[in-house]
């Protein structure tokens, strides 16, 4: 690498060549406003390619922000500014499909939300998208596949599905709806009568979603509560703010905000306060994120909640955006949040010399050993800075065995051709079993025939595990198709374990204080 960099500053110094000969010329006295005047002529007049002034001011605008060496920082063209207002709000025009990315490449349909127009027109989990109106996915990142779906409510968009086991191509059309993807999918109570809230996102209902299901859970008699936001990336940020203060007492500090330009400011939690004598234990994870981590940090410094899981993702940057002319508009970070203890939310990223970000990430299981800052609660607990919201009991996701693991990553090119085997057969046992139903002997073999006709060929080694692993998948989204999430989760619950200790804790400590004297001796110590 040394070698390359000498070669490169030895050729800056003979160019341009011209008949054979070199143009020395002489480089700016100093840097200031002169310097960039001075490039840009250079560039319109000299550059052996013409450039439009608009392109030219454009590029000189993309590499200052890149510059600055901030992922999160952006100038958007005018379509990506319309993107931008899309994916930020909480309602869109659209089909009601939740993808997922193929390693092959296009994106494959791994939710259909009820009351779309994607369940309306009878597409499957599983189903892969080939085509949106004439253009090919196979070679398209997830996001771009999905602001192709996306648009003006009323608006038609043709989409080509391929089904293993079907022949021709399905070619659907829609006419976009305004679909809402709710924050909390469902909330039962769990074991010992324990409420159970699923926090998804942070879209324009999530605090009244979070207030409607804690409300009625505490009318079914709810003496714990599990908020669990393990891979909720984020979303609005007052969204986080008002259910942060659903949780604690008027006027507890939420979160601060610090910045170059301005003084510090200060969030408090105002407004609806309830369950506040009920213990509460949230949940995260490495792909709980921003706004998530606002919720989290808040609640573990006041003590309000007790904090399981593994280290949360780290984004405690603020981002303003400034409206420009021609459309464009430019998204810059101006501030950092902060928790009430004083610990900042944000994990640095690096930017390698090829112009990706990298995310620096510690050990989120808690196993590294650099020391992390001390910051306390109010109750005088050691809470743990240096990026993201470190739990104050550390659980693995650890739900796979290792021969699991394996037989995941042997099937792993036939994976889509495994789950639209399962979801079919699923769509046809929907409606034929009871609650509490046992799985009966006759699935088993079954599954393993569709899969063998679907061309699916298992490694004789994995056999004993593919036929435990596949029904009991089978047996979940049986259950959930026939009776909701609600009743998947509670079936199935005996394989999170992050959940599980949850409510291990909930179930044996009546208070909060009580709750946090017994995980005590649980805290990783750093």
């Amino acid at each position: 690498m040394p070698r390359f960099r000498t070669a490169a500053v030895a050729t800056l110094l003979v160019v341009p060549i011209v008949a054979g000969g070199f143009l020395l010329q002489e480089p700016p006295a100093r840097a200031s406003t002169l310097l960039f005047d001075q490039v840009m002529s250079l560039v319109k007049n000299q550059y052996v390619d013409t450039m439009p002034n608009g392109a030219a001011y454009e590029k000189a605008a993309r590499g200052l922000v890149h510059e600055l060496n901030d992922p999160y920082s952006e100038l958007l063209s005018p379509v990506q500014s319309e993107d931008f207002n899309r994916a930020t709000g909480g309602r869109y025009g659209g089909t009601g499909m939740l993808l997922g990315p193929i390693p092959s490449g296009g994106a494959v349909v791994d939710r259909v939300f009820p009351n779309t127009p994607a369940e309306e027109a009878g597409v499957r989990e599983g189903d892969h998208v080939i085509a949106v109106d004439n253009t090919s996915t196979t070679v398209l990142a997830l996001d771009k596949i999905s602001n192709l779906l996306r648009g003006e409510p009323g608006s038609q968009v043709a989409v080509t599905y391929a089904r293993p086991g079907v022949a021709e191509p399905i070619k659907l059309k829609f006419t976009r709806r305004v679909v809402h993807v709710p924050a909390v999918a469902y909330a039962s109570l769990l074991g010992d009568h324990i409420g159970y809230v699923p926090l998804q996102t942070f879209n324009e209902n999530a605090a009244e979603e979070v207030q409607s299901a804690v409300d009625s859970l505490v009318k079914q008699g709810a003496k714990g509560l599990v908020l669990d936001m393990r891979d909720n990336g984020g979303g609005i940020v007052d969204q986080a703010l008002e259910t942060s203060s659903l949780f604690l007492r008027e006027g507890q500090e939420i979160v601060s905000v610090r910045s170059r330009s301005q003084a510090t400011e200060m969030l408090r939690s105002s407004g609806k306060h309830l369950a506040l004598n009920i213990p509460l234990v949230v949940l995260v994870d490495g792909g709980s994120a921003s706004a998530t981590e606002i919720v989290a940090g808040a609640l573990q410094d006041h003590d309000r909640a007790l904090v399981i899981g593994t280290t949360s993702f780290g984004k405690g940057l603020v981002q303003s955006v400034y409206q420009l002319q021609g459309g464009y508009h430019l998204k810059i970070t101006t501030g950092k949040w902060y928790t009430p203890s004083g610990r900042s939310i944000h994990r640095e990223r690096k930017l390698l010399p090829n112009g990706q970000f990298v995310e620096v990430k510690p050990d989120s299981l808690g196993t590294d050993t650099t020391p992390k800052p001390k910051f306390s609660s109010d109750a005088g607990r050691v809470v743990y800075g240096g990026g993201g919201i470190h739990p104050d009991v550390v659980v693995p996701d650890d739900t796979l065995s290792t021969i699991e693991r394996d037989f995941l990553r042997a099937i792993a090119p036939k994976l889509q051709k495994v789950n639209t085997v399962l979801q079919d057969y699923s769509l046809e046992l929907k409606g034929t079993v009871p609650r509490g139903f046992k799985v009966p002997p006759t699935w088993t073999p079954e599954v393993m025939k569709r899969l063998t006709a679907a061309d699916v060929k298992i490694d004789p080694k994995f056999d004993s595990t593919a036929r435990v692993f596949l029904t009991h998948d089978l047996e979940r989204r049986v259950t959930r198709l026939s009776f909701g999430d609600a009743a998947a989760k509670a079936r199935t619950i005996s394989d999170d374990h992050q959940l599980m200790k949850a409510l291990d804790l909930l179930e044996h400590n009546a208070t909060q204080a009580q709750l946090l004297a017994a995980a005590a001796p649980m805290a990783t110590r750093k």
